[in-house]
């Protein structure tokens, strides 16, 4: 959610019961807007909180002009000071892989995974222990990657992407109707396309390359693993107001 709209935006996602306190939005309130100029980010973005046992990680990411390539990510423990988070790289990915249970909530704390590797080969082979450590900082910049790349959606046609391949906030965009917003088909993954670049030029045809250079969360295995629902949030906020 966009820091600009952070106080009221949070009250709309508190559905599930986990929320700030007031000191914590008063906090952020204060320390994105600095956030924000001292990165030079055209937008910052409260992504969340992720639950440890000593503390919790309170997650921001801004943006720059090219909103998918140009992005970063920052951690706080307090609300206050941010610390920038590493890119996530393939090799972090299938280290944390083998780390189990909650966060810790201290960024330098350092998980201990014990692999078997052969060393030589044929009868001459021998196994030998060897023990891998994995910060948690590492496990929380590539737990935030896969969440982005598994969950973050958008609508269709809310990101434009350029004829030099940056991905940059569509400006005419004003909502789906209500009608193409109850399609499935209508809502991408935020991330790098797979299934798009394995299409035939035959099902690219109907395609618009300016907003359909995303893949669409319908084609998720197994089908059924997103629902749509409808909330009419702002129409009772507006019938309470009326009867005030």
């Amino acid at each position: 959610m966009d820091s600009n709209t952070l106080y009221y935006s949070l009250d709309l996602v508190s559905g599930s019961g986990l929320v700030l306190s007031v000191e914590q939005k008063a906090a952020l309130q204060t320390s994105l807007v600095i956030l924000k100029g001292n990165y030079r980010f055209e937008r910052v973005l409260f992504w969340g909180k992720i639950l440890g046992i000593k503390n919790d990680y309170f997650i921001a990411q801004g943006v720059t002009q090219d909103r998918m390539r140009g992005k970063k990510t920052l951690y706080s423990l307090n609300c206050m000071d941010w610390h920038l988070l590493p890119p996530a790289t393939d090799t972090m990915i299938t280290e944390i892989s083998v780390v189990k249970g909650r966060f810790m909530g201290d960024p330098s704390y350092e998980y201990e995974h014990i692999e078997t590797k052969k060393l030589g080969e044929g009868d001459e082979a021998v196994e030998e222990e060897i023990t891998v450590k994995v910060k948690e900082e590492k496990r929380l910049a590539a737990t935030i990657s896969i969440i982005d790349k598994e969950v973050s959606v958008v609508p269709r046609g809310a990101f434009i992407k350029t004829p030099h391949g940056h991905v940059t906030s569509n400006r005419s965009f004003e909502g789906l109707s209500v009608t193409e917003a109850g399609k499935i088909s209508n809502y991408f993954h935020f991330s790098e396309p797979v299934n798009l670049k394995k299409k035939s030029l035959l099902e690219k045809a109907d395609l618009d390359p300016s907003i359909d250079f995303l893949d669409s969360i319908e084609e998720d295995i197994p089908k059924g693993s997103w629902s749509l629902q409808f909330e009419k949030v702002f129409q009772y906020k507006q019938m309470i107001f009326a009867s005030v």
